[in-house]
């Protein structure tokens, strides 16, 4: 026999559990509020700008060439300036704990499309540091460029500063808790329909008309005395073709 679900049961099934849900839902937004608010540490941000140009003087005039070439160069500079020749010597410049290897997944180098300017960021608990650790890259990578490839085509257009009571990047606590609240609500939700569809005892008289595909021909309530006082319980008999069955 075919089972099909109504609208209704599906209503009915989450009214009944709203309680576990509401709790599942609410759980988990406190839970992912005490860990970001609490448990994790916060990480700053900061960015220094590097301009890729050459240097001109009067007499010389603007070449669209050297443009180009100096926008083809930009992607061998992003790599070369997370490369461990760059940021060896700016771990031994600044005497951090950690290796190259660790400094490099705190730097992001990126520019804008057909632009020449390259913009460094650093991650970092410690957002003077972060700045030290942006300022000492451009700065190693200026002086390095010129030995690495022999161009001298790299200026620092902005330097990084750590500004009084900047906010952290991550963690982000009203984000992490209107995603914990959104997924604890599906979690319950999962759950209660989970629970339900393991639940195989029977309750109703529907639940006797799908398990034995026999029509209801009626139910007598019993009711029963105790202490002098006529209470009705809830048992029924259940008649089918003739069949009396006991609930």
């Amino acid at each position: 026999m075919e089972e099909t679900i109504s609208l209704r049961e599906l209503t009915s099934t989450l009214r009944k559990h709203l309680r576990l849900i509401l709790f599942i839902t609410f759980s988990a937004a406190l839970i992912s509020g005490i860990i970001s608010y609490f448990v994790l540490t916060p990480v700053y941000q900061t960015s220094t700008q590097l301009l890729v140009n050459q240097a001109k003087t009067e007499q010389q005039l603007y070449n669209p060439t050297e443009v180009q070439t100096n926008l083809q160069l930009i992607n061998t500079y992003n790599v070369i300036m997370k490369s461990p020749a760059i940021l060896e010597k700016v771990v031994d410049n600044l005497k951090l704990d950690g290796t190259a290897k660790e400094l490099n997944g705190k730097i992001t180098v990126q520019s804008e499309k057909d632009s020449q300017v390259v913009n460094v960021s650093v991650q970092d608990t410690d957002p003077e540091r972060a700045a030290a650790i942006a300022n000492e890259v451009a700065t190693v990578f200026q002086k390095e460029i010129v030995n690495i490839m022999n161009v001298d085509n790299v200026s620092i257009l902005a330097k990084a500063e750590a500004a009084e009571g900047m906010s952290p990047v991550k963690p982000q606590p009203l984000l992490n808790i209107a995603i914990a609240l959104v997924v604890g609500l599906m979690a319950g939700v999962g759950l209660v329909f989970l629970l339900e569809y393991l639940d195989n005892t029977v309750k109703t008289e529907q639940d006797v008309e799908r398990l034995l595909d026999l029509p209801m021909l009626g139910s007598v309530t019993t009711i029963t005395a105790q202490d002098g006082k006529t209470t009705r319980s809830r048992a029924k008999k259940t008649a089918y073709r003739g069949e009396t069955i006991g609930s």
